[in-house]
């Protein structure tokens, strides 16, 4: 009785390892446009940029990057073209922050011209708001970051203002939050933030804030009730060094380029903190923490999940994606991995290709183990790692195949 009861459990085991398998995943950094510090067109690393900051994407997968000293607004197609979308002055001379509507229209701030424009999709720029626009009250002073909601209504973090601004339709500006240095949550002008930069709007119409010098991300509903979503004093683990960008999925999960720490780190709905990517810097692509970064200031994701990052200081645009969403299957079925689970010894055996190396990670993307592999057929002994579900990567001469493991 007690070995069926045994053999149930284990099998129970498995079926929820298995099907956290299907759902849990670590994240591969790959580099999707830019190389050195210039100004050049082209496909992926052949071309350059100058200190790009801001980034957005539209619903075909199009992205726009505020490419800041090169004074112009770049756009990249999901094949990773990149031309540029606006020359540089009189329209744009220190572009920062893009945001795009549901009608592809693009939402440029200009840290010089202290003025927020408005690019339709066939390229005519507009000036939405500006210190000098005809009957204006409000003025700004340095607007960073810049977002969009579903009925059109543009907010815009006046930073040195300590502000949230929003921008109706019909260009009627009001102080959604905001207006004096400080940390507190409140309703309106009652809130106070430290700097704040990046903005993005969620489905549900609430704004998130990178309340950048404060290290915290707030919430503002509709309405104006401000809130600490993370950071700041509520907890070590959810700690963040000048946030500057923020994206919001349509889950409700959040994600921020932690700029000071080199990575991107993502809050769940229930306000859980894990880190996407990164965390030391320099450049590299790779999964998890083995990435590298060099000062993130923008982030944004598309409908199917990936992630756009502007690489601040590397003068690149990289990419985030689930190390096992887009699988080559004609690939993975040359990788042939024995037994699985196992609890000691795991056999990998390849079929008409050759693998150089593999690593081990758990699925926060910390790396476990490295093995050189010589043979078409090695095997790998992980009985020092503990009980859990980790990535395995296998870099081969065809591409990286990337296969889930369990040790029990």
């Amino acid at each position: 009785m007690n070995q069926i009861i045994h053999n149930n459990l284990k099998t129970i085991f498995l079926f929820f390892s298995y099907f956290y398998l299907l759902t849990t995943s670590a994240q591969t950094v790959t580099t999707f446009a830019g190389s050195t510090e210039g100004l050049t067109d082209g496909t992926g690393t052949s071309a350059k940029f100058y200190v790009p900051n801001g980034v957005a994407v539209d619903a075909a997968g199009n992205v726009f990057v505020a490419d800041t000293r090169n004074s112009r607004i770049r756009k990249i197609t999901a094949n990773g073209v990149v031309t540029t979308w606006t020359e540089a002055a009189p329209r744009f001379f220190y572009p920062y922050a893009v945001a795009v509507d549901a009608a592809g229209n693009v939402y440029a701030t200009d840290l010089y011209y202290k003025h927020i424009s408005k690019i339709t999709p066939n390229g005519v720029i507009t000036v939405l708001l500006s210190n000098s626009t005809s009957g204006q009250t409000i003025h700004l002073d340095i607007p960073y970051g810049v977002a969009v909601d579903a009925a059109g209504n543009v907010y815009v973090a006046d930073r040195n203002n300590n502000r949230i601004l929003k921008i109706t339709t019909t260009r009627e500006v009001t102080i959604l939050a905001g207006g004096s240095f400080g940390t507190s949550d409140g309703t309106g002008t009652a809130a106070k933030f430290n700097n704040p930069n990046g903005l993005a709007v969620d489905a549900s119409g609430n704004i998130f804030v990178a309340d950048t010098s404060n290290g915290r991300i707030r919430k503002i509903t509709a309405d104006g009730v401000v809130t600490t979503l993370s950071g700041g004093d509520t907890g070590t683990a959810a700690q963040f060094s000048s946030p500057n960008g923020v994206a919001v999925d349509t889950a409700g999960n959040v994600y921020v380029a932690d700029s000071g720490n080199n990575r991107i780190q993502k809050i769940s709905a229930d306000g859980v903190v894990t880190t996407l990517a990164g965390g030391t810097q320099g450049f590299a692509d790779g999964t998890g923490t083995e990435a590298r970064f060099s000062n993130p200031s923008g982030v944004t994701i598309a409908s199917d999940g990936t992630i756009f990052v502007a690489d601040t200081g590397n003068n690149r645009i990289r990419k985030i994606t689930n190390a096992l969403s887009i699988p080559n299957f004609q690939l993975e079925n040359q990788v042939l991995l024995y037994p699985n689970p196992a609890s000691n010894l795991i056999n990998i055996e390849l079929d008409d290709i050759t693998a150089s190396k593999v690593i081990i990670l758990d699925m926060n993307g910390r790396k476990h183990k490295s093995v050189n592999i010589l043979d078409k057929k090695t095997v790998i002994n992980i009985s020092n790692l503990v009980n859990g579900i980790y990535l395995m990567q296998i870099t081969t001469d065809k591409g990286i195949v990337s296969k889930k493991i369990v040790k029990q």
